[in-house]
Parts: structure tokens; C-alpha cells; sequence
């Protein structure tokens, strides 16, 4: 089954987003406002929405972890199915991608460039240049988690088809 995912990694102010079909490849990347994002979500024609969800380890918090957890119910409520939206972890992603809890965001990233083609110019063919794209130019900022997060998503949708 081929799906198209739009994944947010999602932020007080702002959040990084990406959709993204397993075939096709990236189809659009970036970060927006949260309350555009809150119109695009609404609008979106996408198969699955995966949501990147805070956990506790213990450790005190503050306004801006609340403040990002808000944004995530009000993004999953404004889903067509909100019941059907895909919570993911960030563990589950480091897990997914390096085989590590401890792994860093310059893991992840390098994990992801690991995924794709060599096929654009540049030190990152992966990205390439303006000129030369890659397949993932345009991946920038917290689009990078954003796509992890897709990618992470579709590996548990297949796995849970597959069960």
C-alpha cells in the first residue's frame, strides 16, 4: 500500500513539516507558522498525518514544552480523523534511524542522507544545489525532523500492515 504522509515536527511558534510518499520521494518540505500549518492540516490531501508527541522522563519542563503539547492536540483535532493520527516519539525516530536512543540530531541527519540518492551537486549531492538538485534540496531546518518523522511513520505503518 503506497501512502502519502504528512509529518510535523511541531514547535511553540513555528513548525517543520514534510509530505512525503515512500515512492515519490519528498513531495514538499519546510517550516510555517503554526497557524498556517493549522489551515494546511485541515486542507491537506494526504493519506496519513504523524504527529511528533512530547514524553516525560522525569525531568521538569517548561512554557515552551506545554506550550508545543498544546499545538499538538490542536493539530490532531483539526485532522479529518483525529483519532487516526499517528503519534510518534522522538526515541522511536533515533531508534528507526541509527539504531540508538542516544543519538543526535547530526545522527539523524546523516542517517537520512544515507537514504537517499547521490544525485545532485555540492558536498551533499543528497541536497545538491540550486542548480543540481538532490533529492532532498529544499530540507532545511526542522524540516529535517520532520522527515525523519515520515520516514519513521511509514516504517510503522508497513510493519503494522505486515503483522
Amino acid at each position: 500500500m503506497s501512502i502519502n504522509i504528512l509529518a510535523i515536527d511541531p514547535g511553540t511558534d513555528q513548525s517543520g513539516w514534510c509530505s512525503y510518499h515512500p515512492e515519490l520521494g519528498i513531495l514538499g518540505c519546510g517550516v510555517k507558522p503554526n497557524d498556517i500549518m493549522l489551515y494546511e492540516i485541515r486542507h491537506s490531501c494526504a493519506d496519513t498525518l504523524a504527529l511528533e508527541m512530547v514524553a516525560s522522563y522525569g525531568m521538569a519542563v517548561g512554557k515552551d514544552v506545554f506550550e508545543t503539547v498544546r499545538w499538538i492536540g490542536r493539530f490532531q483535532q483539526v485532522w479529518r480523523r483525529p483519532d487516526d493520527v499517528m503519534l510518534v516519539y522522538r526515541r522511536d525516530v533515533k531508534l528507526h534511524l541509527c539504531n540508538s536512543a542516544k543519538a543526535k540530531d547530526a545522527n539523524i541527519r546523516q542517517a537520512l542522507l544515507d537514504m537517499f540518492p547521490r544525485t545532485g551537486g555540492g558536498k551533499t549531492p543528497q541536497v545538491g544545489t540550486k542548480a543540481k538538485p538532490g533529492p532532498l534540496y529544499g530540507v532545511s531546518s526542522h524540516a529535517w525532523s520532520a522527515l525523519a518523522l515520515a520516514i519513521t511513520a511509514h516504517h510503522q505503518i508497513t510493519n503494522t500492515e505486515a503483522a
